[in-house]
């Protein structure tokens, strides 16, 4: 009943938008949403069905980036070939994008825009030309369609791993929620939620489960419409019981002790202003996209009653997910914070051109070394949980964030829902850290 409601209410916005879609080209809509209708990229020798190993990873290089490169050279582990597959996004972020992208442009400093209200901002090609062409490629980020308007990993596994002895050091069981205030498409109401005083674009809430020396531990994330705003950031310590305030600064450590940073998450979790944004070019590229119910599954570490499982690793020190791997076109875009004093000196981001989601990162230290490698498996929704068939998300299924110089990981194990009533507005405040804690 509530997919046929939301189906309805989509239908009729791209009913009303589809009165008003001149300004754009169609065929600018075609190239940025529909990459593969004619055709899927190739590259000399590669092949759906095929394994790039150590024996023949040279012959590949150039299909790959250069951390996934070095790991299957050293034979820390080898990558499966899946067939490239159109990852449709929703018809009603299409149709917005149609209706309310004709005129965006970027103000004078970074992380200025002027006002959009749903859909890609920027669905023209970038050019190598245009100095703020990764920045434009940033804001399509921002204001894509990762997670759609909400949607719950629910739960979330955290494995903590020695990537030389294979030791799995801790597993953290958690909770994600995220819910988009603005610039919403396919959940009512929508493009965005009223009342909304404090004119916040997003929020991320995430509440630990096990084990028991952090339950209870909660992280509250609202991001402001106003990008050059800082976020309000908020950690709830179970065994304290009382809520404080995070400074940006904090966004950078290492989340539960873990390989990864709060900035990390989704790909990149922070401001378009914190960072100088810099496009590198498009290439064609292997990221982790599949079908979730045809890859190798892992029932010890979750199995439902409906059957569901999450996804196996393997690899050195079982650092890597047992996934395929497809040939995609891929927008690579630099970031170097503005801030001395980050953590990192640049990020590589590798963006997938259909869904603007980011499958993998590369980060370097501030010596400019490679540091960590970030991956994160994304499944068609039509091969997941019946309840995402049709939703148009790319559905976060798996991550390994390794941390190169220290070999040490961090894997993440998903069950990534598409349901708004998992994520009500009241579940992303302050009072609801205090009351889910006690």
């Amino acid at each position: 009943m509530l997919k046929k409601t939301l189906l309805s209410a989509a239908l009729a916005l791209a009913t009303l938008t589809g009165v008003q879609a001149a300004q754009i080209s169609e065929d600018v809509i075609q190239n940025s949403f529909y990459p593969y209708k004619t055709g899927t990229p190739s590259f000399p020798g590669l092949n759906a069905g095929m394994t790039i190993n150590q024996a023949n990873v040279d012959q590949f290089k150039d299909a790959l980036d250069p951390a996934m490169y070095t790991f299957i050279k050293n034979g820390a582990t080898q990558m499966k070939v899946g067939a490239t597959t159109s990852f449709d996004l929703h018809p009603s972020y299409v149709e917005s994008t149609r209706k309310y992208s004709s005129n965006v442009s970027l103000g004078a400093n970074s992380g200025e825009v002027s006002p959009t209200v749903a859909g890609r901002p920027f669905p023209q090609e970038p050019s190598m030309d245009d100095p703020r062409a990764g920045e434009k490629l940033a804001w399509n980020y921002k204001y894509g369609y990762n997670w759609g308007d909400s949607a719950a990993i629910y739960p979330f596994y955290w494995k903590y791993r020695n990537m030389e002895s294979a030791k799995v050091e801790r597993t953290i069981k958690m909770n994600f929620h995220f819910l988009n205030f603005t610039h919403r498409t396919s959940q009512a109401p929508y493009p965005a939620i009223t009342p909304n005083p404090s004119n916040l674009f997003r929020a991320i809430y995430v509440q630990v489960l096990e084990p028991f020396d952090v339950k209870n531990t909660q992280l509250l994330i609202q991001r402001f419409e106003d990008d050059t705003k800082v976020d309000n950031a908020y950690l709830y310590l179970g065994f304290q019981r009382r809520v404080r305030r995070l400074s940006s600064g904090q966004t950078t450590d290492a989340f539960l002790g873990s390989d990864v940073m709060i900035e990390d998450f989704e790909g990149y979790n922070g401001r378009i202003s914190d960072m100088k944004w810099s496009y590198k070019g498009t290439k064609n590229m292997l990221v982790p996209m599949y079908n979730h119910n045809e890859m190798p599954l892992d029932p010890k570490t979750h199995s439902d009653k409906d059957g569901y499982q999450v996804i196996a690793f393997g690899g050195q020190g079982g650092c890597f997910p047992d996934i395929t791997w497809q040939l995609r076109k891929v927008y690579v875009v630099e970031s170097q914070p503005v801030d001395q004093n980050h953590p990192i000196s640049k990020r590589e981001h590798y963006i997938d051109a259909q869904t603007f989601i980011i499958p993998r990162n590369i980060t370097y230290d501030r010596k400019g070394d490679m540091w960590k490698s970030w991956t994160i498996g994304q499944s068609h929704p039509d091969y997941h949980l019946p309840i995402n068939k049709g939703t148009g998300v790319s559905i976060d299924d798996s991550f390994s964030m390794i941390d190169i110089q220290a070999q040490h990981c961090t894997t993440g194990q998903f069950k990534g829902i598409v349901a708004p009533d998992l994520n009500p507005v009241d579940k992303f405040n302050v009072q609801n850290m205090r009351a889910s804690g006690s």
